[in-house]
């Protein structure tokens, strides 16, 4: 009975190990080892040293290549996941120092009623865990009950001892909040409340200035405004690309491994240990191409893998499924309703034999004779010894990937900002081809100088101009139809345009008001037959008009009241929360040393340490 329970809960212990790597006591290891100086991370003294460090960027790269199927790849995705760790490292820190400040803990009875009573989400959507489709918490109680595999559970209690202490900070946060009858029905008047009203607008795009602007307006107007001119910086980047896509021999290479792996299964191999050795699914293979449980329809699958599923018999084999990652062999191991317990081994369709060998012979001429490299002749020089082109100059702005159709070229993004211009890259190995890039130049971050943005700031200048003009053009108009009854009769008889819109809410605005919020607050502030002054909005000038309103109905509001408190008070809990971490890291005195360490290291490595 306990050996099928595990079985069954295998997914579990890897969502529990995944998902809560930073409950893991990997502290401990740091205790014994001492720092010695080498510490990563500071945080209002605590220190992280660099062994726990690289422990946890461990664990969150088996987290990534769990979620992604493939460990971080390039450069960005590095970046990425070493902020992610620090981050959670920091956020761990602060919270205890704040759970060791206000005396917050956590007794065995609260983990133990917890576990009992809320389940992990995903738990709840787990089948063995349902009746009829529904989650049924006695099967879960139940499975806790009789479960004796100490690391599983250990893992649940971590789980608990994380969540419990920052459920009882927000309610300590969030103690004294009081949500009046008064200010829920408030917000629901604005969620249901509804007006119709009519607007004229006027544009300064529409207005006439043919006034000259001079250099030192411009240059004025400039240093008024700098944050709107600020830019980030850019570089100018070559490339040379040696293609290294498939060809029709390396499909046929892949068929020819899927045909004998699936003879090898046909007479009597265990999938299990095929998937282990053949699957290039590396978190799948590693467990017998188990999947786990997915839907029919799943979104998320690929949709050829999906058909391939129709008409399969538990036990049974498919034939061999295409899709954009290669050839599957897929097996339903189980099924309850529609989803399905599913195994696959999938073998990719890449280079090989004679292809990949000239590929590859040809990749390391071109890194050998052009990588990395501060003599900017030698790209050109190795293109041309291999028949490849030089690209044309391509626009990289930092912070964004750099994109070649629908393939991103890792590294790029990072490096180019790092090197010196004239200077090569490492070679970089992407999807359709290795690369080496050269730096041209670079564009520094911060205001151009005006001869680059003069047309921008003209535009600007005059715009500004011409809002004066607006102004006083809706001033007029405002007053001349001021003594009218009606804005829409009296506007269309002057030849101007009044729209109409509604009925809407204060939450939900038509677009054209949406972008005009002081519109709708005006809306709801007029009373019915009630028209505005000019008002001066984000794009132009405006005068509205209320032509009817509907109250929202007190009754329907009474019968949900107690679940709208609720829902605000989690919301309230949530932003004070966010608000509490972030005031918390303001005040901290944080020392993040990876720089420095990761300079030691390589000088220790040039050194031959």
């Amino acid at each position: 009975m306990l050996r099928t329970m595990r079985s069954n809960a295998k997914w579990i212990f890897y969502i529990l190990a995944i998902a809560f790597i930073g409950w893991l006591a990997i502290g401990q290891v740091s205790s014994i080892l001492g720092t010695s100086g080498n510490v990563v991370l500071k945080v209002n003294g605590k220190e992280y040293p660099v062994t726990e460090y690289q422990q946890r960027l461990q664990l969150a790269s088996e987290q990534y290549r769990q979620q992604s199927g493939s460990a971080p790849q390039t450069r960005e995705e590095d970046q990425q996941l070493q902020e992610q760790v620090i981050n959670q490292m920091i956020s761990e820190a602060l919270l205890e120092q704040q759970y060791r400040r206000l005396g917050i803990r956590v007794s065995d009875a609260e983990v133990i009623d917890a576990a009992r009573t809320s389940p992990p989400h995903e738990v709840m959507r787990d089948p063995q865990f349902q009746t009829d489709s529904q989650f049924d918490i006695r099967k879960w109680q139940q499975f806790l009950a009789t479960n004796t595999d100490r690391q599983l559970l250990g893992q649940i209690e971590g789980i608990y001892r994380e969540q419990i202490p920052r459920i009882k900070l927000m309610q300590y946060l969030t103690s004294d909040v009081y949500v009046s009858d008064a200010k829920l029905w408030r917000i629901y008047k604005d969620q249901h409340d509804s007006v119709r009203v009519a607007a004229l607008a006027v544009w300064p795009y529409s207005m006439q200035d043919s006034t000259k602007v001079s250099d030192a307006e411009l240059s004025a107007y400039v240093d008024k405004h700098r944050d709107d001119y600020k830019r980030v910086a850019v570089a100018y980047v070559r490339f040379v690309a040696l293609a290294r896509l498939p060809n029709a021999s390396d499909s046929a290479a892949a068929r020819a491994t899927v045909a004998r792996v699936r003879a090898e299964l046909a007479h009597g191999a265990k999938f299990e240990d095929v998937a282990k050795r053949e699957s290039s699914d590396s978190v799948s293979g590693q467990n017998g191409g188990d999947l786990g449980w997915i839907k029919r329809n799943q979104s998320n699958f690929d949709p050829q893998f999906l058909a391939g599923l129709r008409g399969l018999k538990p036990g049974q084999v498919s034939a061999p499924v295409e899709s954009q990652f290669g050839y599957h062999l897929i097996r339903i191991d189980q099924v309850k309703g529609d989803s399905l317990k599913v195994r696959h081994i999938l073998i990719p369709v890449g280079l090989a034999g004679g292809h990949l060998e000239q590929v590859e012979a040809r990749a390391d001429t071109l890194e050998r004779n052009a990588a990395e490299r501060t003599d900017p002749a030698a790209l050109d020089s190795a293109a041309k010894k291999l028949g490849l082109q030089v690209s044309p100059t391509y626009q990289l702005i930092q912070g964004d990937r750099f994109t070649l159709g629908r393939y991103v070229i890792p590294d790029v993004s990072v490096w180019a900002f790092e090197a010196p211009v004239g200077e090569t890259s490492p070679i970089i190995e992407a999807t359709p081809a290795y690369y080496i890039f050269r730096v041209d130049s670079v564009v520094p971050a911060g205001v151009p100088p005006l001869d680059q943005i003069r047309d921008r700031v003209q535009g600007d200048v005059r715009l500004e101009r011409q809002r004066v003009i607006a102004q006083r053009r809706a001033d007029s108009l405002a007053a001349a139809l001021k003594s009218t009854p009606s804005l829409t009769t009296a506007a269309s008889a002057r030849g101007l345009e009044v729209q109409q819109f509604g009925p809407f809410t204060r939450l939900h605005p038509p677009s054209y008001l949406a972008r005009e919020p002081i519109l709708v607050g005006t809306a709801f502030g007029l009373g019915v037959g009630e028209r505005s002054g000019v008002i001066k909005g984000e794009g132009g000038y405006f005068v509205i008009e209320s032509l009817g309103r509907k109250l929202a109905d007190s009754s329907t509001w009474l019968a949900q009241r107690t679940t709208q408190r609720d829902q605000l008070r989690q919301a309230v809990q949530q932003s004070r929360m966010q608000q509490f971490m972030d005031a918390l890291r303001a005040k901290a005195k944080i020392v993040d040393r990876r720089k420095d360490l990761f300079k030691q290291q390589a000088s220790a490595d040039a050194a031959g340490l």
